[in-house]
This record gives structure tokens, sequence and C-alpha cells, in this order.
């Protein structure tokens, strides 16, 4: 296993890195976490009792350490957000202190966690500045998409990983993937836990309705693998080239609106009320993916209008986001109640009882439902998703908890990463960072106080 070292944990939450470092031996040094709940909680687990704010933090107090590892907040460039990035004036400036400390105590290596979108965010510029500025404090640095099911955990959960050595990265290569793992959602289900939360009856009905139109649905045919959006079936309005925004509100009386609708006569915000709350966009046309989903509801529709119909009433009082349906189980037999079910605001959404959709810093509404026990995983079943099932105290609210396991780094594929990481020897001189292509190197700055850093 080699010589124990010292890390540091920031933005701890539930202590993600904490289980994946400990696991493999290393002693944990420092904590932050803003949360006072999960400071405590953290403090319960781990016998460690976290920093607050980041920001309030004495950069030079924080105890000489080996590794970093941070999960900072994700908000700034998920695509949920608003995407400002670095701009955001509540987190986009906590990858500032998290510099400041690199380049303060120079710790051999770190691991960072965020999502997808970070590496992508403002087409890619965002992260090559962070990463230069990861390089100027005297890193090498690799980043990487993983998920847990990559490394046979049953969740799929992509996440942007970076990690960086001083001095060089020669010899690390990210934790193999596996070839096609035999994944079951099972592996981390209790057997009807008496402390889960039974499916309502209401959600029940959303449900029946949809799998009447399953049982409708012709046998010599496919099941769309496009989300159905019932509001289309028997809706006319401009879509192609022009939104109705496009064409202007006062000239679409001759189309009709959700489920057919008629639009004649109607006034402005009764014409808004009367399409698809993804139609009322003022942009003058609809993206790409809007258009073909649209077109394909249309044709769905046309071909089978008769038994739709007929069907259409049942679901017509629903809340739009439950007259949506994702059907992702080609070939499987169509069986609402054999598969993992997840009720979201683009939809109902089916999964094969494989992998659990992402956790995400959900409400409870979003959690999970195992379809053949009519119920929502519970806390435990979903901290077992991020490689948490053996941590001794949790969130005691719903609420709480799920939003803590969404925040949370998935232990697992952390402690593979750094079981990699941790086999590369820092060399004393890390290399120059090569200067950023088309852009002259800047004198360093001082921005939010003391925090160093090139622009």
């Amino acid at each position: 296993m080699g010589e124990p070292l010292r890390f540091i944990d920031l933005f701890a939450g539930l202590g993600g890195f904490h289980q994946a470092l400990k696991a493999l031996g290393h002693q944990c040094v420092f904590a932050c976490e803003i949360n006072d709940e999960l400071a405590s909680l953290y403090e319960k687990n781990f016998g460690l009792r976290p920093h607050g704010d980041i920001r309030d933090l004495d950069i030079a107090s924080v105890p000489d350490h080996d590794i970093l590892c941070a999960g900072f907040p994700c908000q700034p460039f998920s695509k949920a957000g608003d995407q400002q990035g670095l701009q955001c004036p509540q987190w986009g400036d906590l990858i500032d202190y998290l510099i400041r400390i690199l380049r303060t105590h120079k710790p051999r290596y770190f691991i960072i966690e965020n999502v997808p979108n970070l590496v992508r965010h403002n087409q890619g510029k965002t992260w090559r500045r962070i990463e230069h500025r990861l390089r100027l404090a005297g890193y090498s640095v690799r980043d990487q998409l993983l998920s847990p099911h990559h490394l046979g955990v049953p969740q799929v959960r992509e996440r942007a990983f970076i990690v960086g050595c001083r001095g060089g990265l020669d010899g690390f290569s990210w934790p193999e993937r596996l070839d096609e793992p035999e994944l079951s959602i099972h592996s981390v289900l209790d057997q009807a836990p008496t402390e889960a939360k039974a499916l309502p009856e209401q959600f029940i009905k959303y449900l029946e309705a949809w799998q009447e139109f399953l049982d409708r649905f012709p046998r010599d045919e496919q099941l769309p693998s496009f989300p159905i959006w019932a509001m289309e079936f028997g809706a006319t309005y401009p879509y192609l080239d022009r939104s109705p925004a496009g064409v202007g509100l006062a000239n679409v009386g001759s189309f009709k609106g959700s489920f057919g609708k008629r639009l004649r006569g109607l006034g402005r915000e009764e014409v808004l009320a009367a399409l698809p709350a993804y139609a009322r966009d003022p942009a003058k046309s609809f993206p790409k993916w809007k258009v073909d989903f649209i077109r394909q509801n249309r044709q769905l529709y046309k071909r089978h209008q008769k038994w739709i119909d007929e069907w259409l009433p049942s679901i017509q009082e629903f809340a739009p986001s439950f007259q949506k349906f994702e059907w992702n189980c080609q070939g499987e037999e169509r069986d609402i109640w054999r598969y993992i079910i997840q009720f979201r605001a683009s939809g109902i959404r089916l999964k094969r009882p494989t992998t659990a959709p992402s956790l995400v810093a959900m409400t409870t509404s979003q959690v999970p439902v195992i379809g053949w026990e009519r119920r929502y995983m519970t806390i435990r079943e979903c901290s077992r998703l991020q490689s948490m099932g053996h941590l001794p105290h949790l969130p005691t609210t719903q609420t709480a908890a799920f939003k803590a396991l969404g925040n949370a780094v998935n232990v697992e594929v952390v402690r593979a990463i750094a079981q990699q990481l941790l086999l590369v020897r820092p060399t004393e001189e890390p290399p120059r960072p090569a200067k950023q292509p088309g852009r002259q190197r800047r004198r360093r700055v001082v921005m939010a106080g003391e925090l160093a850093h090139a622009e």
C-alpha cells in the first residue's frame, strides 16, 4: 500500500474523498465544509470537525499535506444552472482559494471533481483558464470523464475528474473501465425495506395511464426511442422554420395548440397558455433537437390517431411533466412495473433494472422508484449508489439526505483514481507550463483579496 500520506478534504460534504483515501491507508488532517449540518455529520463519521467557509480560512494555517482533494460547488458550470462560470458571484471564486492552497503548501498531488460541463463550459475556455493556472502553480494536469458504472457500481453518473502531480504524470493511467460490466440495481437494494416511502396513489394513476398507452401500442411496432410528448397529439402550431413567437402570436389563429386546442379568437396570454410550455419560448425558431421531437411526436400521432384519441383523455388533466414519457427499455416486456422509474421535470422516465439514474441534488420526488415494489429507493440504498453504504451516519431527513448524496463524490471512483495517481512519484522541479496558444503570458496579478493567479 506504500507509505501513509496526509490529505485535506475541501468542500467535503459527506466525505467521499475521505472514505476513498482512508480506505487506501491515508490520513485526513484537515477538512472544510460550509454547511453546519454536514460539518456535524462529518465530525460524527470521521472524528474531525471541518472548518466552515473556505473564504474565512487562514491559508497558512492549513496543515501540511501530500494530497489535496476537492469537489468544489458545481452550480456555476452545471447545465441545470445559469452557467455563469467563474463570474458566478456566489461560487465562481472558490477555485481561487483552492489554487492558493496549492501554491502555498505545494502538496504532491491533487484530485478535483466536478460536473462534466466544467470542461465544456464557454466552449472549453473556462477549463483551459483553470488548467493553465493549475500548471502555473507547479502541476502537470490531466482530466477525464468517468462514471460509477464504468467501475462496476450500478449508477450512470458521469463526472469530470482532474488530477495533478508536481513535476509530471509520466506513468499515470486512468482506472481501467470494465468491459460491458454485468450490472444490476439489485446489488444495492434491500428486500422490501420497512423505511421505504410508498409510491403515492396519484403517481400510480399516472403510471397506470401510461401502461394503457403501452398496452394499446401495436405489438408489431417498436416503441418510440424519443421522448413521447402527448401535448403534441393534435397540435399543428408552426415549428419547422419558425416558432409561434417567430410567426407572431397574433398570426397563429389558424393553428392548434396542445392536444389540438384551437387558437382562433384567443388573446396573447390565452395563446401562450394553450401552447405546450416548451413552445412558449420567445426565440424566433426552435433548436434542432426540439424540432425533431415535435416532428416525431406528430408523425406518431398521425400513424395511431384512432386509438390515441381514445386514450388521450386519461392524461389531459395531468401536470405537464406527467404528460411526457421516455421508454428506455427497447426490446423488453412492456410492463412499467418491471423497471426503474424516475419522475422528472422533463417527464416520466423508465430504465432497465441494471443501473440507477444519476443521483443529483434532487428533490424527494425525483428519487428513483423501484417499480416492482412500487416504492422509492431508501436513503441507505442511494448511499450505496455513491459507494457510501458503510457510512455510519447520514442526514436524517429525506430532503437533506438526497441533496447531500446528489452532491457527493463517488467513493469507488475516487479510490480507483487515487490508487493510480499515487503510483506516480513527484519530481522536485516541476516543468514550466507552456504559454497558452495565441496569448502572451501576463504578469501575475492579485485578485479576490490576496489570491495570486495568472489571467
